[in-house]
């Protein structure tokens, strides 16, 4: 140790103490707000089972067929492993930033940083994925309440498109800036309504095949479950993409720390009864279409290629009936329009701890006083969304397909990361207890090697465009420019603000050390190695 430097904190009042936990800057958030069963509901909203199943199921049905289930549960695994990364090290430094914060403290400011930077360009990728959703179940619902088929096919003109995509954006921005407890009371509803025509969607298809009126009747089989038959490497890997993207979104409960009643145990416990209560509804739903709609390449068939971007549009009607199957869609509706709003929470947290800590400008540290929440940065992710998805729109005709693939290569970046971090920062005590080796080494460690595996994979299947919607760039697949790319970018603008803000990567605003907390300031203690 080479010496102790006081270092004002970057924004604010003064720091926020838990028991048994290290001392972070007070953003001016708002403390106190989230519960378990909250942090768990914000979770499942933003991850939206209703529009990441009509998303994804095509996207792994055409990948592995029959073994979707095997590929729900071999992304889930990496999930549940990597949630007790999230949980040990928010119960040590529970702070809004959450990867960003951690990865920045155990492996220093240009990790973090590009952490930080992966969950920002995930949150921005999946969000305009959501308002795609939201836009194309909006024109079916109305579609169907007015009798006129013509109204659906508003969503495929890319000039509407694009323009009500911006609309439910502008709306979701407003949302998201009016503060945590109008978030929380919007989602009990949508959430709740969502899982329960879901579950009865399930329940309905599955009487169909039991009674013989399904078109695939196929008969139940626990190899649908087995991930080592039957599926070559390449298929796993986009398979396992589409299954990873499923689970994408849990991690809000995490960013929920300094917001939350017990910062150093709700956002954990909510994140990994998120993370089960998702498992189990989608290998219910699963089974269920699987069964009653087989596999085949047409008619209603998940591998039919009209119907991968949107399974449920195709199947509402048959299984639910006419009079019902409009409420899967204003389900999926309310599932894309909720998660839209939601997934505003952890980028713009993100951002606001960024930006705190001097990684961001200054700008986006700022809170409303009213709403205490991050404005500057929630309306940053609102414009930088609505740009993304114009440019990409008019370049691919399948932008769905290509935001799902490029989406897993974000998230296995900046969740393996979070996951090694959690391995590294606790070093000095990993074998302390039979806990500890399990919890903070064993299950984080096992999570990121996955989640690196499949980062490598992806990456290089990415190029491919035959892997995506066909779109590409110079011969390259535009995914690989949606994913990889991205980062490529990020690590050119963490250049540019090393030159305009040298503080942060000097490691004198956010440091490896447990900041010791006096009545006015922060002081820190600076790791010189």
């Amino acid at each position: 140790m080479a010496g102790d430097t006081a270092v004002p904190p970057p924004v604010a009042s003064g720091p926020i103490v838990a028991a048994s936990a290290e001392p972070f800057v007070d953003k001016g958030l708002a403390a106190g707000k989230v519960g378990t069963l909250a942090g768990a509901v914000l979770g499942i909203s933003c991850v939206a089972p209703g529009y990441t199943l009509t998303a994804s199921i095509g996207l792994i049905v055409a990948a592995v067929g029959l073994k979707m289930p095997a590929i729900l549960i071999a992304g889930f695994i990496p999930m549940f492993l990597t949630a007790y990364a999230y949980r040990e090290l928010n119960s040590r430094v529970p702070d809004c930033g959450a990867s960003f914060t951690w990865s920045a403290k155990a492996f220093g400011p240009y990790t973090g940083w590009m952490c930080g930077w992966g969950m920002v360009m995930a949150s921005v990728i999946v969000l305009s994925n959501l308002a795609s959703i939201a836009v194309e179940f909006c024109y079916l619902f109305l579609a169907r309440i007015f009798s006129d088929p013509g109204i659906a096919d508003l969503a495929g003109n890319k000039g509407i498109n694009i323009a009500t995509t911006l609309l439910f954006l502008a709306v979701a921005t407003f949302i998201a800036s009016r503060g945590i407890t109008t978030s929380q009371h919007v989602q009990y509803v949508l959430v709740g309504f969502q899982m329960i025509v879901l579950l009865a969607f399930a329940v309905v298809a599955l009487v169909h095949v039991g009674r013989g009126a399904a078109p695939g009747s196929l008969g139940f089989s626990f190899d649908w479950f087995n991930p080592f038959t039957g599926i070559t490497l390449s298929a796993f890997a986009v398979g396992l993409t589409g299954s990873i993207f499923a689970f994408w979104g849990w991690d809000t409960c995490l960013t929920l720390g300094e917001e939350s009643k017990d910062p150093t145990k709700v956002p954990g416990r909510a994140g990994l009864l998120c993370v089960l209560s998702i498992l189990l509804t989608y290998l219910l739903v699963a089974v269920a279409v699987m069964m009653y709609a087989g596999v085949g390449a047409s008619g209603l068939g998940l591998g039919n290629e009209e119907n991968a971007g949107n399974v449920f549009g195709a199947l509402a009607d048959p299984v639910l009936g006419g009079w019902a199957g409009p409420l899967l869609m204003l389900a999926v509706l309310a599932s894309s329009a909720a998660s839209l709003q939601t997934t505003f929470l952890p980028a713009a947290r993100t951002m606001l701890a960024m930006g705190a800590y001097g990684a961001f400008p200054n700008k986006f540290a700022e809170v409303s006083p009213r709403f205490l929440v991050p404005s500057f940065s929630t309306i940053v992710a609102g414009v930088v969304t609505g740009v993304f998805y114009t440019v990409v729109t008019l370049l691919s005709e399948h932008t769905l397909l290509d935001t799902v693939a490029a989406l897993g290569i974000m998230i296995c970046w900046y969740y393996g990361i979070t996951a090694f971090a959690c391995v590294w920062y606790f070093r000095g005590e990993l074998f302390s207890s039979v806990r500890n080796a399990v919890f903070k080494l064993l299950f984080p460690l096992l999570g990121g090697l996955m989640l690196a595996t499949v980062f490598v994979i992806s990456v290089r299947e990415s190029m491919n465009p035959d892997n995506g919607s066909g779109a590409s760039v110079g011969g390259v697949g535009l995914v690989f420019f949606m994913g990889f790319g991205m980062l490529c970018l990020g690590a050119v603008l963490m250049s540019v603000m090393r030159w305009r803000n040298p503080e942060f990567f000097r490691d004198n605003t956010l440091t490896r050390q447990t900041p010791v907390i006096s009545d006015d300031a922060v002081v820190i203690r600076v790791d010189k190695r």
